[in-house]
């Protein structure tokens, strides 16, 4: 496997996650990108994940394996016509984006079936670009994998290889399958995301109390409308009949709720909360889904001075990287006065051993 060249056309955070990750633990594989941004080829050259780059698609493309599209999904159905054209039929072509349908359906169309797999690795973040690429960003996320009927099985076979390097969990399934769930635990999070913020938005009055008590619970859940609106923009459009369908399920639901609060219901109110609270509950906490996780924990301190700076300067002093930290004052459905959030899994774990070390009451983000 470490003899393979891959190549990435866009090397963005998605792309240079993965990029940096196979550089992490195969070191001799060779890895090349073009990308529009000169800025991010020449990050990944100085920062040793890259053999070669290219403003374009040149000759030593021709060399790939496997090549990753990390482009919008309009772009990458171009750049299938062009590869198709200049890649021997042995190089197998696949992409990041989280809808599948529209590139499966113009890969079918240029008869690229033995030589396109669809893939969507269910991790990112609100920021971009690859400056924010870790070569731990896929670390136990699933990625799904969509072969058409004709992929060759000894390619997707080294796809899961290359994969599990990266850090995530293969899962293949059918990419009309992919899109219905994506649009469900993926797209409608958000959606309902941003729709809740300008709710919030337009009821708020003009001193702007709303914002100014929406911490806590309402922070996190509407964490999510801080990604990028064109990317969102995109993905309703490019998804747009899984989309439009588990939409009117969620409106369904929202209908039912409101017809049992305004009949008095409360065994049904009951019940419609105790199952989510069970279901959500079995979820595994281990494992990254579709949304990217908030390393995120919750402590009490002291209402005195400095007694901010004491936990940052004991987490600074073992060389822990604070994301965020702030004070909660919406505690509602908080247990905790401060809000500490990392960047990485292993931040967090060293933060926890280092505060209960001093004493401090902990809860993390379940």
């Amino acid at each position: 496997m470490e003899k393979l060249t891959v190549g990435f056309i866009g090397l963005g955070l998605i792309g240079g996650s993965i990029a940096k990750a196979l550089r992490r633990t195969m070191p001799s594989i060779r890895l090349i990108a073009c990308n529009r941004s000169r800025k991010s080829l020449t990050m990944a050259l100085e920062d040793g994940t890259l053999n070669h780059a290219s403003d374009s698609i040149d000759s030593s493309f021709k060399e790939c394996d496997f090549i990753f599209l990390g482009m919008p999904v309009s772009l990458n159905i171009e750049y299938l016509k062009k590869l198709k054209e200049i890649l021997p039929e042995s190089c197998m072509i696949t992409d990041v984006g989280s809808v599948k349908g529209s590139i499966q359906q113009a890969a079918a169309r240029l008869g690229m079936q033995k030589r396109f797999i669809g893939g969507h690795p269910m991790a990112g973040s609100e920021r971009t670009g690859y400056e924010n690429a870790s070569d731990r960003l896929l670390e136990n996320a699933w990625y799904i994998l969509t072969p058409f009927k004709e992929s060759p099985p000894e390619k997707v076979a080294q796809l899961r290889k290359l994969v599990e390097a990266a850090g995530a969990i293969p899962v293949v399934i059918d990419y009309q399958e992919h899109d219905r769930a994506a649009a469900a635990v993926s797209h409608l999070p958000h959606i309902i995301a941003f729709s809740l913020v300008n709710l919030i938005r337009t009821a708020d009055n003009k001193e702007g109390l709303m914002r100014q008590l929406a911490a806590g619970g309402f922070r996190d859940i509407t964490r999510i409308a801080s990604s990028s609106p064109q990317m969102w923009e995109s993905i309703c459009l490019e998804n747009k009949e899984p989309i439009l369908q588990i939409l009117q399920e969620y409106q369904d639901s929202l209908s039912q709720v409101a017809d049992a609060i305004r009949g008095g219901e409360g065994s049904r109110l009951e019940e419609f909360f105790t199952e989510a609270k069970n279901y959500r509950d079995d979820m595994p906490t281990r494992m990254h889904g579709s949304l990217n996780p908030a390393y995120e924990i919750y402590t009490y301190i002291p209402d005195e001075s400095g007694a901010i700076a004491t936990i940052a300067t004991i987490l600074a002093a073992n060389g822990v990287s604070i994301k965020n930290i702030s004070v909660i004052h919406n505690r509602e459905f908080e247990d905790g006065v401060l809000r500490v959030e990392f960047y990485r899994e292993e931040d967090l774990e060293k933060a926890v051993t280092l505060l209960n070390r001093h004493s401090y009451k902990i809860r993390r983000r379940s």
